[in-house]
């Protein structure tokens, strides 16, 4: 598939060969996002009155279903942009990077964080070194002394709020980790 493609030059004459070597880039980028929409490139060398130096711009449009992506590289920020076709590269690995970032999320391929299971401090056994969490669905998860990382054991309260890390036990669910949250807790 040709990628509908519009390339400018500014304070500069065109160029054949950069011309093609951003054409070659385009149809590297067709590979991570095959419904590219069109793309337009444009090629700036700032100050035209200087023959060393020039820092060149280069900014990519790619317009895809759902959204377009730019990127833009400052020639500021990296004198190896001196070089268009450094700047060229730069500017497309940007560009790519976003596109392909697009792309996952249009088909629902981002990972999603994980929130850890929580619930409260329902019965505490002192003496025997361990309770029990009760959680917002009803069940009762067992934890032992050693499971609770930011605070000490004896500092628990029944009602305290707690995440944990859950797996299965001799008897049952038991979390391997509980962090109490809310309050800074110190282990004491």
């Amino acid at each position: 598939m040709d990628i509908p493609l519009d390339i400018r030059f500014h304070n500069m004459d065109p160029s054949a060969a950069m011309e093609t070597a951003i054409r070659e880039r385009v149809q590297k980028l067709e590979k991570f996002g095959e419904h590219i929409v069109s793309c337009h490139v444009t090629v700036d060398a700032p100050h035209k009155h200087h023959h060393q130096g020039n820092l060149f711009q280069i900014k990519v449009d790619v317009r895809l279903p759902g959204g377009n992506v730019i990127a833009s590289r400052d020639p500021a920020k990296d004198h190896a942009h001196e070089d268009a076709y450094v700047a060229l590269r730069d500017a497309f690995k940007a560009v790519q990077r976003q596109v392909q970032d697009h792309v996952r999320v249009q088909r629902g391929k981002v990972k999603a964080h994980e929130v850890p299971p929580h619930g409260r401090i329902a019965t505490l056994h002192a003496d025997q070194d361990h309770g029990f969490i009760a959680t917002p669905d009803g069940r009762e998860i067992y934890f032992h002394r050693n499971s609770v990382l930011n605070t000490d054991f004896d500092s628990l309260d029944i009602g305290h709020e707690v995440t944990f890390s859950e797996e299965p036990g001799d008897h049952g669910p038991q979390a391997t980790t509980v962090h109490v949250i809310g309050k800074h807790h110190i282990v004491g």
